[in-house]
């Protein structure tokens, strides 16, 4: 039985059984440099405000952001489970408030690589983290690169991060266009949340999300939602040369009563239905797996 075939089994056998109970929000950005890990950090932290549990896995191969602004580093990654036999619980960092987060280390950049035993152990080793929390943020890198886009992709819910400079606007369209052209990519089972980032007022954010949604209405079969803003805030900066979250550090500045409105927001979400929901982590993986496939066969 060759790899594809083998794929295609344990898609089918993952797809008959129930999903996850972890909701999966994956937090995106078409370049660097706009915010996103911030995003993800400090959603976490109001999550957990909010009674939540979170693991936060980062999928952005070769930086460390989350591990230094929570300040610890990771002694294992997922590397570690897949080919040397470490459990979920042993690469999950625990940071502050409890928020666990695992290092993708090597092991996202190698998935296409894996064999169907590993392919097996790690779907059940996703599973049980599916079970250990209530949500998993997905931080994925910024761009249009295959695993960026594999992530999104398989995600059915998904904040995309933007700020008001025209290269963040032009890029995330990229982002889009390329996510929209994407094979596995369900436009209709996927719920695309822009947040405005680092902008000077609400009327702001809703203008960079009118004119990145005009284009994307007129030329691509995606529909976005404007989810609100994180606005410009000293803070922020002096957090960042703490690293420390903002939200932990100063809790009653502009910018972290945001980030809990759009905490309670997405909690709130009248538009995150079952129906919608991802069968979770490990779903998301093999499908990006199975489009390799695709691609290859092709």
């Amino acid at each position: 039985m060759d790899q594809a075939q083998n794929l295609r089994n344990i898609i089918k056998q993952i797809n008959q059984t129930e999903a996850g109970q972890a909701r999966i929000i994956t937090v995106t950005s078409g370049k660097g440099g706009v915010g996103k890990t911030s995003v993800s950090i400090n959603l976490a932290i109001q999550f957990r405000k909010q009674g939540k549990s979170v693991i936060i896995f980062d999928a952005d191969f070769g930086l460390a952001n989350i591990e230094v602004m929570f300040g610890a580093i990771p002694k294992y990654n997922l590397s570690d489970m897949i080919y040397r036999g470490k459990s979920i619980k042993d690469i999950i960092v625990k940071g502050p408030m409890d928020i666990g987060f695992i290092s993708g280390g090597s092991g996202i950049n190698g998935l296409g690589n894996l064999g169907y035993d590993q392919i097996n152990y790690l779907v059940y080793k996703l599973r049980e983290l599916e079970s250990l929390t209530d949500i998993i943020i997905v931080d994925t890198g910024a761009g249009i690169s295959d695993s960026v886009l594999g992530f999104v992709a398989s995600g059915s819910e998904v904040l995309l991060i933007a700020t008001p400079e025209p290269t963040s606007i032009t890029d995330a369209y990229a982002l889009l266009k390329a996510l929209n052209a994407k094979a596995g990519f369900e436009s209709d089972n996927t719920i695309i949340h822009v947040i405005a980032n680092r902008v000077s007022s609400h009327e702001e954010g809703v203008n960079l999300y009118n004119k990145l949604n005009v284009v994307v209405s007129k030329f691509l079969n995606i529909k976005l939602n404007f989810l609100g803003i994180v606005p410009k805030d000293d803070n922020l900066g002096r957090a960042v040369m703490q690293q420390k979250p903002v939200s932990l550090i100063y809790p009653n500045s502009t910018a972290s009563k945001h980030f809990a409105a759009l905490a309670s927001e997405l909690m709130n979400d009248e538009a995150y239905v079952e129906e919608k929901k991802n069968k979770g982590l490990a779903s998301a993986i093999l499908k990006m797996l199975k489009n390799k496939e695709k691609k290859t066969d092709s």
